[in-house]
């Protein structure tokens, strides 16, 4: 009897250390979240959760409340996880021209170019960066999708400096004038710098497995403070996948239409 004990316990022991090693692998995997602050008089809100597991992420963003029509159609929100910077969002002082909107290149600084696109299929690259057809659709939508997670944007993320940015302004709130808001946009002359130009924006903060934000993340923003475009053409190669006929974008205000 006690032979027999004497070899039972040496497998359970095994299974022990098994269960504390597996353990330790399972403590590497993190959650990062943020209430998202507005820019450029957006009044919309937004969430973002993500769970990291290896080299993939579960993706849950929320938005409500954003501008809703683009060209008589559905408005595209791109959106993306930007890095490698100072991991915060701009303020009204980051707009050096005085135009009323913070441009990319303004904001570029601040929170670094694309690193992730949160696109609502397909590929999450930087080339996908200004691919309106995978872009948030209207107003209020929800994104919620496993993708890939490259070192880079994994590496933002555990540093504290991955800043998500939700783009798409509404012209009834923007502040500024039909004018400067269809004038051309540097990211892409054929848009209006408005529809290009941040409306939500995040630090992504460590927070528990799976849970989302309470009472909001550290974003770094004001509310209805200054605009944030941030490097979105620092991803190279972006793709303008358009939404209407691929002209000039105008956008008016009558009907809050964007």
């Amino acid at each position: 009897m006690n032979k027999s004990m004497r070899l039972l316990t040496i497998p359970t022991l095994a299974l022990g250390a098994l269960a504390l090693s597996g353990g330790s692998a399972m403590a590497a995997d993190a959650s990062y979240s943020s209430t998202l602050g507005q820019l450029n008089g957006t009044t919309g809100t937004g969430t973002i959760t993500i769970d990291v597991t290896g080299d993939t992420a579960m993706v849950n963003l929320q938005v409500n409340g954003l501008a809703q029509t683009f060209m008589d159609g559905p408005y595209p929100h791109v959106q993306h996880v930007h890095g490698g910077a100072q991991g915060t969002c701009p303020t009204p002082a980051n707009d050096e021209n005085g135009d009323g909107i913070v441009s990319t290149s303004e904001a570029a600084a601040l929170y670094g170019g694309i690193q992730t696109t949160l696109t609502t299929s397909g590929a999450t690259t930087p080339a996908e960066g200004l691919n309106l057809e995978l872009g948030g659709q209207g107003g209020s939508y929800t994104i919620q999708r496993e993708i890939p997670l490259d070192a880079a944007t994994k590496a933002s993320l555990e540093s504290g400096t991955a800043v998500v940015v939700v783009h798409g302004l509404d012209p009834a709130t923007a502040g500024v004038s039909e004018e400067v808001f269809n004038s051309p946009s540097d990211l892409n002359p054929d848009l209006p710098l408005g529809a290009t130009s941040p409306a939500l924006c995040g630090t992504l903060v460590a927070s528990q497995m799976g849970a989302m934000p309470d009472g909001g993340a550290d974003t770094g923003v004001a509310q209805q403070t200054g605009s944030n475009v941030g490097a979105l053409a620092l991803g190279g190669g972006l793709v303008l996948a358009a939404a209407a006929t691929g002209g000039t974008y105008l956008v008016r205000r009558s009907g809050a239409k964007a």
